[in-house]
Formats: C-alpha cells, structure tokens, sequence
C-alpha cells in the first residue's frame, strides 16, 4: 500500500502542475474567444467523458475491476499528455486540439480516481480505512496544492507551459508502475465481473442520508468551480501579479489543506455530519474574503485559511460513506459518489466563464460565498435530519466519529426466537359438523385410526373387521386422558365414554 500511495503522490503533483500551467498555456491559444470562456472550457474538458464512463459503473451495472481501471487510465494519460506536451513545445498546438486532448486522455480520470482510493482502503481493512482516507487527501491537498502549483508556477515561468504536460505524464507513468508492482492481480476481481451486480444509486437508497449528503457535496462543488475560472483573472487584474503569483496563491492554498489534512486523525471522535456542515459554511466565507483584499500577501493568507477548513471535508464523507457498505458494494457506489461530487466540476466551469463575464471578477467571487451560505441551512436540515418512521431503509451507522470507542453497557436481551404453536388436531382430521347444534365430535386420535387400518378383513359382510375395529377403538380410547374421555359422545349404546 506504501508503494501505492507514493505513486499516486507523485502522480497528482504532475496534475498540480497542469492546474497552473493550463490557463496561461489557453490565454496564449484563445484567439477571438472570451479569456474567460476560453479557460472554461479547457477545464471542463477533462471531466466530460470520463463522468459518462464513470456513471456506467456506478449507475449502471458494469464491474470493471479497479486494477484494470487505473492501469488504462496511466497508459491512456501519459500518451494523450505527451503528445500535447510535443505539440506545446513545438509551436503548433491550437485551443481545439487543447481541448480534444483534455477531453479524450482523460476518459478514465474518475473511474481512476475512485479505484485509487478502492485499492487503498481495501488493502487497509476496516479498521484503517479512516487513516488511509486521510493520507490520501493529504496526498492530494499536498501534491495538487501545494507542490504541484509551485513546480508548474516555475516551470511555466522558466521554460514554458507546455513542459508541464510532460512532468503530468511522467506522473502516470510512475503511477502505473507503482500500480504493476504494488498491487496484486487478485482473483477477487475477476470474479466480481460473475456476480449479481446492482446499481450504486439502489444501494445509496438504503442510505438516505448519504443520498442527501452527496447531492449537498454536487452543489458545493458546484458553488466552488467560479473560483478556478476567476482565480487566473484575480491575480492579473486585482492582484498585479503574474503566473508565479497564482503558483503562490494555489501553493498557500495546498498548505493550509496540507495541515487541515494532518489533523483530520484528531478529528475522528467528533460527530461527522455536524462536522461536514461546518466546514461548508467557513468555507463560503474564503471566497467573500478574497474579494475584499486586494494586497497578495493578504489573499496569500486568506487562501490559507479556506484550505486548512476545507481539507478534512474529503476524507470525512468518504469514511462516513464507506462505514456502512458491504465490500461488494464499495466499488459502485464509491464510483458513483466521485461522480456525482466531480460532475459538478465541468458544469460549474461551463457557468464560472460566463458569469465571471457578466460579473467581473470580484463580483464572482462575492457571488459564489453568498450562494455557498445560502447552501449551509439546506445542508444542514438535509444531512442533521432524521429519516421518517415507518421508512424501511437501512439505518444509518452511529454517527460518533469514526474512531470513537463502542458505546459500553448492560448487554440488551436477546430476542426470543418465534416458534410456531403446535397444531393439537392430528394432520388432516377434522371434526364433524352436526345439525342439532351441539359441540362437534372430537377428531378421531392418529393412533386409532392407524390400528383401524392394521386389523384385516375377514367375510363377505365384514363383520369381524368391523368388532376388531371396536376392540382397538375401545382399547386406544381406555389409554387417552380423562378430560379427554369425559368429552367424548359415545357412537353406539354400551361404548365406554
């Protein structure tokens, strides 16, 4: 797992790098298209085909084990990236050949993304899954934040923009071998493509809170992707400053989330959906924040303050998430769930250049921290609520934090198990009715009716069966019970009650 996670380390500081170097690389190539809308586009291209992709696994019913998923996702992303990187270099890359690139070498982004964190956790077990989940978005908040932003700020400052496609495919590449050493080709795998498969929408039904949480995490994603489109435009325009000051003000960013991230171990007994909706309202102050300043240093630290709120939110839902899943079950509805909480991505970017257009910078950013505290009491009656009586879904697991102690005490009686009331009447016999209104006969004992049977025929007329079948009658009647004698109407005058 150590190998896998150092891979996947050095993979995201190449995507860090293409996140400083790919709006300078578009301001160069936009033509007569709108900056804004221009950037946009280029990140939103990305997410288009791999979100289709990554709905097919988690909505659907296909079952692609996740080796697979991330192996195809290497080999796809260092090729695609190393030919934009050739065609940067050399002068001849145009924005819809940027685009194209985006879009197709990153097809398997997300199902990639959600086999990552798979892998890891699943290697962890159940009891390391919370500490893994934090590395891996200290992993992330350190390599895509902090890392990434400087080392592309000063490649694209030094050598070009187009250098940093490289450094993100040499990044594949070591993730793909990481993956071929690291993580064993397990049978496993291949039989989950046998079994019965089910949708990760269906399984999220059974969890109604984290259904409501996952569409409160789309439109916080939604609300933050205005940012990303204002950000580059922030920094020329209010800030004066050129591509190493957005390297600085995504590198303060990522060390505000590196340290959010280190101390999400020290969160683990607190209560977790009261802690998700508290980190979506201090964050919707960060954007508002960056409006007001207008000096680098002071949105250096502002940037800082909204990483270190926002780094534990990550790790938290996805451990809140995976608590109460079966290990069958993890695949599609943790595809699904980076689906849903990504997708926002490209739509959010699709409005952020438009509205930046309409607004202006600071208006947007002002705009998207308002909007984001609208979001905070929606949030909140939607993850704190409580599910309906009478609601047959699967109870939410105890929310005492992830790493709380098990509630100690008198040990609750055990249910009595339900056994069936014996049926007195012998199988198949039922009592007589009669036309003067008293009680029926009581229903002829199994015993008599078996010795009746036993005792053989003898004459035409029958007249030795019938007294052999009274001796035994007489004689099986003489054994019951008194109550049960004392009930019984004799057939014939001189029968013994």
């Amino acid at each position: 797992m150590a190998g896998l996670l150092l891979g996947d380390l050095l993979a995201n500081v190449g995507t860090g790098m293409i996140i400083v170097a790919m709006p300078v690389q578009t301001l160069s190539l936009h033509g007569g298209v709108p900056k804004a809308i221009a950037i946009g586009l280029v990140e939103a291209a990305p997410f288009v085909l791999s979100t289709v992709l990554a709905l097919a696994i988690g909505l659907g019913r296909v079952r692609v084990p996740p080796r697979a998923l991330l192996v195809a996702d290497c080999v796809l992303r260092s090729l695609t990236f190393a030919a934009l990187g050739v065609l940067a270099v050399t002068g001849t890359l145009t924005l819809p050949v940027l685009i194209a690139g985006l879009l197709f070498g990153a097809t398997f982004r997300l199902a990639g993304s959600s086999s990552r964190r798979l892998l890891a956790t699943s290697a962890a077990g159940e009891t390391g899954r919370f500490s893994v989940n934090g590395l891996l978005g200290l992993n992330t908040t350190f390599a895509l934040y902090i890392a990434g932003p400087v080392l592309g700020g000063l490649i694209v400052a030094t050598a070009g923009a187009g250098y940093a496609l490289f450094f993100d495919a040499g990044g594949a590449l070591i993730l793909l071998v990481a993956t071929l050493l690291f993580v064993p080709r397990s049978a496993g795998g291949r039989d989950a493509l046998r079994e019965p498969k089910t949708s990760g929408w269906r399984i999220l039904r059974r969890r109604p809170v984290a259904a409501r949480l996952l569409v409160v995490e789309f439109f916080f994603n939604f609300l933050y992707m205005p940012i990303e489109v204002a950000l580059p435009l922030y920094v020329s325009g209010t800030l004066h400053a050129g591509p190493s000051g957005l390297g600085l003000l995504w590198g303060a960013l990522g060390a505000g989330a590196f340290v959010g991230a280190a101390l999400v171990s020290r969160l683990r007994t607190l209560p977790q959906r009261p802690l998700l909706v508290a980190i979506i309202g201090l964050w919707a102050l960060c954007p508002i924040g960056l409006a007001v300043v207008g000096d680098l240093t002071a949105a250096l630290v502002v940037f800082a303050l909204g990483g270190l709120v926002y780094a534990p939110f990550t790790p938290v839902a996805y451990s809140f998430l995976q608590s109460g899943l079966e290990p069958g079950e993890q695949q599609q509805v943790v595809t699904l769930w980076t689906t849903g909480a990504t997708v926002a991505a490209p739509l959010g970017l699709a409005l952020g250049g438009p509205l930046i257009e309409l607004t202006g910078t600071t208006g947007g950013l002002v705009l998207s921290g308002v909007l984001t505290l609208l979001l905070l009491p929606i949030a909140a009656r939607a993850v704190l609520g409580r599910t309906p009586k009478g609601n047959s879904h699967v109870p939410e697991p105890p929310d005492r934090g992830a790493g709380a102690p098990a509630r100690t005490g008198p040990a609750a009686p055990r249910p009595r198990p339900h056994r069936p009331r014996r049926d007195r009447r012998p199988r198949g016999a039922r009592p007589r009715r009669r036309d003067d209104g008293r009680a029926p006969d009581p229903p002829v004992p199994a015993r008599l009716r078996l010795l009746a049977t036993r005792v053989p025929a003898a004459g035409h007329g029958g007249q030795e069966s019938r007294s052999a079948g009274a001796r035994a009658r007489r004689s099986v009647i003489a054994t019951e019970p008194v109550h049960v004698r004392a009930r019984r109407r004799p057939d014939r005058p001189g029968e013994p009650r």
